[in-house]
């Protein structure tokens, strides 16, 4: 398995080198900005990219599987994966926290948060298109289009519960209870909520436009290399 997970990194290495140098703009922005301003308060940010490489790690230890004799057990692998898909779009949301704080120009700032946010979706979105690669194989085309919508949908009200909430995704095991009833109040009250669905429906009909308008990118190139 180690060295299927090896030949699919390699035939991804441009890509994966692509991803290295983004974090490390990103890092270098940060390490500019706390050289500047004397203060450590976005290095929250390095965390949260670190929580969006994660999900990648588990797609392609699943991708991997998927392509021995024992595919199906590359399914469970999809289990961590979604736990911790959410924290990839999540970052978007960070560029919430754009403001002008002297010494740091606000364009300096704006240029650190996109460089994150973008960084972490599009991380994300690579996880994402490997796990639906091995859906695709492992069980057919239709269940993993309609899993990566589903998933897609998910994780906009993993957002809310994350940014709103302030929920990780480790609470499912330390706060399983807890985290169960603020999920149960929307589902069961959902006229009561009615701003979470219309939060969850607009982010999930972002990530999902998002995704495909990338993934359709891909796939031109790619017909015009050919």
């Amino acid at each position: 398995m180690l060295r299927t997970a090896h030949d699919l990194l390699w035939r991804r290495i441009a890509l994966l080198n692509w991803i290295a140098l983004s974090c490390g703009f990103c890092l270098a922005l940060l390490a500019g900005r706390i050289e500047l301003s004397g203060r450590t308060s976005f290095f929250f940010l390095s965390w949260n990219l670190a929580l969006a490489v994660i999900p990648l790690c588990f797609a392609v230890a699943a991708h991997a599987v998927r392509r021995t004799r024992w595919k199906l057990l590359s399914l469970p692998l999809l289990g961590p994966w979604l736990l911790f898909f959410p924290n990839a779009p999540y970052i978007l949301t960070d560029l919430m926290h754009l403001k002008h704080r002297a010494p740091v120009p606000l364009w300096y700032d704006l240029v650190m948060l996109l460089a994150f946010a973008l960084t972490g979706l599009f991380v994300g979105y690579l996880s994402l298109h490997l796990a639906e690669d091995v859906l695709k194989r492992t069980l057919n085309r239709t269940f993993a289009v309609l899993g990566v919508v589903m998933v897609l949908f998910l994780s906009a009200f993993g957002i809310y519960l994350g940014r709103v909430l302030r929920w990780n995704s480790w609470d499912v095991v330390y706060a399983p209870r807890s985290l169960a009833l603020d999920i149960a109040q929307p589902v069961l009250h959902p006229f009561r909520h009615d701003q979470v669905w219309l939060m969850t429906a607009l982010l999930g009909v972002l990530l999902i436009s998002g995704y495909y308008l990338v993934k359709g990118i891909g796939t031109q190139a790619s017909t015009e290399r050919a």
